[in-house]
C-alpha cells in the first residue's frame, strides 16, 4: 500500500524539487544580491540576499504540496476522499503551476530582469482554465472551491454554483491568456484584475440568488 501511494506520489514530488535542483544549478552564478519582487510593469522594486529564493522555494510547491497533503485529513466532512483520482489531479496542477512560478522567478532574478510580465499572466490564466474544468467534481469542503454560508450550507447550491463558476474560469482563463499574450501595454493588468473580480464575485452573488430561490421553492 505504501508503495503505491509513494508511486503515486513520485511526480508530483519531482515537480516540487525541480526549482531546487535549478536553483542549485544556478547557486553559484547568482550575484549576493538578486530581485526579489517586480510591480505590475515588470520593474524591480524589492532586492534580497540568494538565499532569500530558498524561502520562496518552500512558500511555493513545498507549502502547496504539504497543504494539500494535509486538507483531505482534516476536512470535517470528509467529502473530499470521495473525489478520489480528481483531487490527485487538482494537486498535480496546483505543484505544477507553483513550481512553474518558482523556475521563472529563479530564472528572473538570475538574469536580474522579467523578461515577459505578461508570463505570469498566462500562467495565472491556465490555472484558471486547469481549476474551472475541475470544479464541477469538486465535493462540498472548507477547503477548495467556491465557499459561502449558502454553498456550505446546500449540496444543491454548491452544484449549481460550481457549475456555473467552472464554465466562468475556464472562459476567464482563456480571455486572461489571449489579452496576455496580445497586448503588451500596462492595461493589461487592469484586464486581468477585472476578469478575476468578475469570475471571483459572480459565483458568491449567484450562490446567494439561487439558495433565496430555491429556499422560496421549498416553503
Amino acid at each position: 500500500m505504501m508503495n503505491t501511494i509513494l508511486k503515486r506520489e513520485l511526480p508530483i514530488i519531482g515537480f516540487v524539487l525541480l526549482p531546487f535542483i535549478y536553483l542549485a544549478y544556478l547557486w553559484n552564478s547568482l550575484p549576493e544580491k538578486v530581485p526579489i519582487h517586480w510591480n505590475y510593469k515588470g520593474e524591480i522594486d524589492d532586492w534580497g540576499t540568494k538565499y532569500s529564493l530558498i524561502g520562496f522555494l518552500f512558500l511555493l510547491p513545498v507549502l502547496t504540496y504539504v497543504l494539500m497533503l494535509v486538507i483531505p485529513k482534516v476536512n470535517p466532512k470528509k467529502r473530499i476522499e470521495f473525489m478520489g483520482g480528481k483531487y490527485y489531479q487538482i494537486k498535480f496542477v496546483l505543484v505544477v503551476f507553483m513550481s512553474v512560478l518558482a523556475l521563472y522567478i529563479i530564472h528572473s532574478s538570475n538574469s536580474q530582469t522579467l523578461s515577459s510580465p505578461s508570463m505570469v499572466f498566462v500562467l495565472i490564466g491556465l490555472l484558471f482554465m486547469a481549476l474551472g474544468n475541475y470544479f464541477k467534481v469538486i465535493k462540498q469542503n472548507y477547503f477548495l472551491g467556491i465557499k459561502t454560508p449558502w454553498t456550505l450550507e446546500s449540496e444543491e447550491v454548491w452544484k449549481l454554483t460550481h457549475i456555473l463558476a467552472g464554465k466562468l474560469w475556464i472562459v476567464g482563463g482563456l480571455l486572461i491568456v489571449i489579452f496576455s499574450l496580445i497586448i503588451t501595454e500596462n492595461i493589461n493588468f487592469y484586464i486581468f484584475l477585472s476578469i478575476t473580480a468578475i469570475i471571483s464575485i459572480v459565483p458568491i452573488v449567484y450562490s446567494y440568488l439561487i439558495f433565496k430561490e430555491l429556499k422560496k421553492s421549498n416553503q
